[in-house]
């Protein structure tokens, strides 16, 4: 069972454009208190089959955390324009946040984000070079979660004694911020 579970997360200019910062409100949930501070990073995937072309766009630190419901406002950079082949630049690239706990990764929560021109006619006739000052990205809320099972450095209250073990990971979906409402008095399957 994990000690913390994603509950929303809100993107706060989407869309937007493409060199802007990206700026969003995470709210999670702690069901025990954690002395560490939770690590969160956002990064910028423009080539699936390149990780080395990944671009870690900004992390944070958080904590420690209270028993409860939290939440947090992230800004991370635009990502850099000349790290970005340019074939990849416009279309589907994916944008990744992920949460640790003393350098373990217990959650990412993966979303497709699609680049394209602001007027009709750049969109037909793509200009060469790119022109990023005109470029709108869009991000999908409909996000896949994965969670980690790690080893917390305190039990859930109803776990008092077992250790969480290393395992598999599992995969659901973050509600949107319009779900979160509906949703708020009972449980959503996120977070076990």
């Amino acid at each position: 069972m994990s000690i913390v579970t994603i509950r929303n997360v809100e993107f706060l200019n989407n869309p937007a454009r493409f060199l802007d910062p990206y700026h969003f409100r995470v709210t999670f949930e702690c069901i025990a208190q954690l002395p560490e501070d939770l690590e969160w990073r956002l990064i910028y995937v423009s080539s699936p089959g390149n990780e080395e072309l990944d671009q870690e766009l900004d992390d944070c630190l958080v904590g420690p955390v209270p028993a409860g419901v939290n939440a947090f406002e992230f800004e991370g950079s635009a990502p850099s324009p000349s790290k970005i082949p340019t074939e990849d630049v416009l279309g589907v690239a994916a944008l990744i946040l992920t949460g640790s706990y003393k350098e373990q990764e217990f959650v990412r929560v993966g979303y497709y984000q699609n680049t394209e021109y602001d007027s009709e006619e750049l969109k037909e006739n793509p200009p060469s070079p790119i022109q990023f000052d005109r470029l709108l990205r869009d991000i999908n809320t409909k996000p896949r979660v994965t969670r980690f099972q790690i080893k917390w450095d305190t039990a859930p209250p109803d776990q008092v004694g077992h250790a969480a073990s290393i395992g598999a990971a599992t995969s659901a979906e973050v509600p949107s911020a319009n779900d979160l409402d509906a949703e708020s008095s009972q449980p959503n399957g996120i977070g076990s």
